[in-house]
């Protein structure tokens, strides 16, 4: 690889570690704060409830697991520490845990948000040349894309995603047990979709909605 490539695949990591460990880390904390607000204080107790990144890093989900997928020239996805979360402890548990699932993907999306007003900052800087203008606009683009991605893959309805937690809620219980059953291969399903490209055709739509959305509320 060029020097001149090597540098700037240097730059964009650096300009993403930020951004990246911290949309995690305020996707798995937003379940935790929601979950006590509901009467479950797991997450609490067992300190998972900080934005400090390690506490949720997964070494096979957030780091061996990209890494080794796009070595492989497939799509890049990963996992982080799940925060705990007990139903039973809740006022209401299968409305509730509605709330506490959606409430990562919101966060991120709200994350998106600010790191949308950033940019919008960066860009107006009356000295473009600036390296840190530069870094700053690439660390808050990949901020606002990474958090829409994240939150718009979390939405997808298939357990154990956020999107299917919430669609288990809102199901009658006899379809409830059902989505249940398919819980332990989701992971696996959603990897199919990725690898042949299903996945990419339906998601890509819905993120450039929420993309050209945040953008006008923030003036682009």
């Amino acid at each position: 690889m060029p020097a001149t490539d090597t540098a700037a695949t240097i730059q964009l990591l650096a300009a993403a570690v930020i951004p990246v460990l911290f949309a995690i880390a305020l996707h798995e904390t937003a379940h935790g704060w929601v979950a006590r607000y509901f009467g479950d204080r797991t997450a609490e107790m067992l300190g998972r409830l900080t934005l400090n990144p390690v506490k949720h890093i997964d070494p096979v989900g957030t780091v061996a697991m990209p890494l080794i997928l796009t070595l492989l020239g497939l799509p890049a996805f990963g996992w982080a520490k799940p925060v705990p979360v007990v139903a039973a402890n809740m006022r209401d548990p299968k409305r509730n845990m509605v709330v506490v699932a959606a409430a990562g993907p919101v966060s991120n999306l709200l994350m998106a948000l600010l790191w949308a007003v950033v940019l919008r900052m960066a860009l107006g800087w009356d000295q473009p040349q600036l390296a840190a203008r530069q870094f700053l606009v690439s660390m808050a683009q990949i901020g606002f894309q990474f958090n829409v991605l994240l939150a718009v893959f979390n939405l997808i309805p298939i357990p154990p995603l956020d999107g299917g937690r919430v669609l288990r809620g809102l199901l009658p219980e006899r379809y409830g047990m059902k989505l249940d059953a398919v819980e332990r291969w989701g992971l696996i399903l959603v990897m199919l979709l990725l690898t042949f490209g299903i996945l990419g055709r339906i998601l890509l739509p819905v993120m450039g909605w929420f993309v050209g959305l945040i953008r006008q509320l923030v003036g682009f």
